[in-house]
């Protein structure tokens, strides 16, 4: 934990503390700061879109002015955001790098007296406003487009609490913002600059043990995987189970010589990633691989061309997408000589094609080789390649073309079963649920008598357990361990159901403005899996659960007796745990 003298100043007892520090700004911080008085002769500094800074209100000694002189000082990214205080304790001391410039404040600016300093981002307005049937280059476009977003319009400062007013006055006229905008932050501006702690602090009993992915064995052999997925369907549940078998699909694919082509999305993936190193090989074996790379998958839209341009100097296609559409589905197409046909495989998705988050989100993966998925995919490719603007689906839900249209239909369907006596019933696990039509859709349902059960991580604008309009409805998040982000939908469907799998939340975003997968589960044993030993284990939850009151707020599930407390993410890893260990 962070030093009660982190923020404060340091003395009495903490003296030796304080000489060590001074040694340390002075060899290891002064250098690299760059102090930046506000006058005529120097004018107000672009301010870096969610940069640190240091606000100083400074007084000068014989000045005519009777008010503080405004500073700012950039707290350089590149420094230890935290430093850990050498001393003979038992305990280490640790001090934030803008405590340890507050300090020395006055150092900074010789003759004059710091009368008071605090910490402040400014957030710059980062939506890239592109008309994409214009441009004739739309990663040269982007590329532009980001060199721009530091200069947007302030959109938001937080600033530590308690500046002094006239100070935060000067401030908000030169970065042109109102004061509503304004949010006061007591304690750190941004706390993600305090990660560091996590490796410094030598503290293993604060820490997650460390945990592994169980590999099924039916994806365990790299030189079988095609046989197998021949064979039948392979859904993968991460991180319980590992993401290496997808890695190893498209690594095989890129080793095989009987592979011809690779077809792969990519919305997000991580520096060093097995899987682009494994697309450029293929590209130098002479497979033909095409990489649908999403240029503006937000905040990550930098790396996206660097990779582009990568897979590019390989030899692979790179292609964007459609115009206005943001490609957010998660699919690998491999085609395959054999014999004297070519055979296709597929991997399905909910989350990216990105080996970290693999280890830390809650994703499905399905790998397939069913003839009529697989074309649908292949169509889908040919969609996104080439100029189709109206193609049909019959096994997947594709959004922008079907997915709204069909989710309503299903919902629509349980809603007539239950008005019909027949059973009736709807799970969803799912990001966020906002769009108009579907929670209206769910509220009729409710009112004929469907028992429906929402699991939504993130904003949720359906009001459930109202009298009369969404009684039978209840919601609950989940936020523990991993991130929940897998999306699964289940229908009843008069006792014969229906499960879906996919990339696409119920927002109108996603059903009208991105291009989402939805993939249905075929195997019955696979359905079964999902519906009962995943979906009804979600509904247990009474440790990490919040259930969504119908006057908006979340409060936890009843606790129960110790003895009968249940994490299903915890009951996720044990069963992970015994498997590895057969």
């Amino acid at each position: 934990m962070l030093a009660k003298s982190s923020e404060a100043d340091i003395g009495g007892k903490w003296d030796c503390e304080k000489k060590w520090l001074r040694k340390y700004f002075k060899e290891q911080v002064f250098p690299v700061l760059t102090p930046l008085a506000i006058d005529p002769a120097h004018p107000f500094p672009l301010l870096v879109n969610k940069a640190i800074y240091l606000l100083l209100a400074l007084e000068y000694p014989n000045s005519e002015l009777n008010e503080p002189t405004m500073a700012v000082l950039p707290v350089a990214p590149i420094l230890n955001q935290v430093i850990c205080i050498k001393n003979d304790r038992k305990h280490p001391s640790y001090l934030s790098l803008t405590g340890l410039i507050k300090l020395f404040a006055d150092e900074l600016f010789p003759g004059c007296t710091c009368k008071g300093i605090w910490s402040f981002r400014v957030t710059r307005n980062s939506d890239l406003y592109i008309n994409e049937e214009e441009v004739e280059n739309l990663l040269l476009t982007i590329e532009e487009a980001l060199h721009k977003m530091n200069k947007g319009a302030a959109v938001r400062l937080e600033i530590t609490s308690g500046v002094d007013p006239l100070i935060l006055k000067l401030l908000l006229k030169a970065i042109g913002l109102p004061e509503e905008l304004v949010f006061p932050v007591n304690g750190p501006v941004n706390l993600a600059r305090f990660l560091s702690v996590y490796d410094m602090a030598d503290k293993p009993e604060l820490r997650y043990k460390s945990f592994i992915g169980h590999v099924p064995s039916i994806a365990s052999h790299r030189e079988l995987l095609f046989d197998n997925i021949e064979k039948k369907d392979i859904l993968l549940h991460h991180p319980y189970e590992s993401f290496v078998p997808v890695i190893d699909f498209i690594q095989q694919a890129a080793n095989d010589p009987n592979v011809l082509a690779i077809k792969q999305t990519l919305y997000r993936t991580n520096g060093e990633s097995p899987i682009l190193e494994a697309l450029k090989l293929a590209c130098e074996k002479g497979k033909q691989v095409t990489a649908l790379i999403e240029l503006r998958a937000r905040f990550d839209e930098a790396n996206n061309i660097n990779w582009a341009r990568e897979l590019e100097e390989a030899g692979a296609h790179v292609v964007y997408g459609m115009v206005g559409l943001k490609t957010h589905c998660k699919m690998c197409l491999v085609v395959r000589q054999e014999g004297k046909t070519l055979k296709r495989y597929a991997h399905l998705g909910t989350g990216n094609y990105n080996t970290k988050t693999a280890k830390l989100y809650s994703d499905f993966s399905l790998l397939t080789a069913q003839t009529d998925i697989i074309e649908e995919v292949a169509a889908l490719f040919n969609t996104l390649t080439g100029v189709a603007k109206s193609p049909t689906f019959e096994k997947l839900l594709v959004a922008p073309f079907n997915l709204h249209e069909q989710i309503r239909k299903f919902i629509q369907a349980e809603t007539r079963h239950a008005k019909n006596g027949k059973p009736a019933r709807i799970i969803a696990k799912i990001n966020g649920l906002v769009d108009r039509e579907v929670i209206r859709d769910l509220y009729n349902a409710s009112q004929a008598g469907v028992s429906i059960d929402l699991i939504v991580r993130g904003i949720c604008s359906l009001v459930p357990g109202v009298k009369g309009l969404s009684e039978n409805i209840r919601v609950r998040s989940i936020v523990n361990r991993f991130l929940e982000h897998s999306r699964v939908f289940y229908f009843q469907n008069n006792d014969n159901p229906k499960i879906w799998v996919g990339s696409a939340d119920w927002m109108p975003r996603n059903f009208l403005r991105r291009v989402e997968v939805v993939f249905p589960i075929t195997d019955p044993v696979l359905a079964r899996y999902i519906k009962e030993d995943i979906l009804e284990k979600y509904l247990l939850d009474n440790e990490f659960a919040q259930v969504l009151c119908s006057d908006g707020v979340y409060l936890p599930v009843s606790p129960p007796p110790k003895s009968h407390a249940f994490s299903v993410q915890n009951y996720f890893m044990d069963l992970a745990h015994k498997k590895i260990a057969r």
